[in-house]
């Protein structure tokens, strides 16, 4: 009897080891990087127009080529945080968007064989390094109208990732 008290005790105590030690061992809460301070003092941007992926346009989306870049221009405009200029030799940030496809790579949060999405990259001007890349996905639809609304829908939140990124929000709708 005492020795099977002694190895439940010993068993207890070895099981609150481990779990003290398994608590340990996870990591710690990562504080979240830096945003380089090119990007917070930016004033003025050039949008670069990177194209679409051929076989995008007419079908699955609706509109032309330039569809992404025109809708993503309009909506930096619209927010009025930044004075967007014609030529990149006059920006603090160049940013690149392009819209594209995975083709064939099918994964659990991609279920299609081609699955479109957009990428902005920021660059600096002056040292033509990246600064920043974000992707949003656009998701998969069997209709063009809903093809058309999910395309919007990412869009938007990839303009909401960049006013993130610069802490900058839109101006407030009149």
């Amino acid at each position: 009897m005492i020795r099977i008290g002694f190895a439940f005790r010993l068993a207890v105590w070895a099981a609150l080891l481990l779990a003290v030690a398994a608590r340990a061992q996870q990591p710690a809460h990562t504080q979240a990087g830096p945003v380089p301070p090119a990007i917070l003092a930016a004033k003025k941007i050039f949008v670069s127009n990177a194209a679409s992926d051929s076989g995008l346009f007419p079908s699955p989306f609706s509109g032309e080529r330039n569809r992404a870049y025109n809708q993503f221009y309009s909506a930096l405009k619209a927010a009025g945080q930044y004075e967007l200029v014609a030529d990149p030799a006059d920006a603090d940030l160049v940013l690149e968007l392009q819209l594209s496809f995975t083709p064939n790579i099918p994964t659990a949060s991609r279920p299609t064989p081609a699955y479109p999405f957009f990428r902005l990259v920021v660059y600096d001007r002056k040292t033509h390094y990246v600064l920043w890349a974000t992707t949003e996905w656009i998701e998969f639809a069997y209709m063009q109208s809903t093809h058309d609304r999910n395309f919007d829908s990412a869009l938007s939140a990839l303009v909401r990732d960049f006013e993130t990124l610069t802490g900058k929000a839109p101006a407030a709708a009149n």
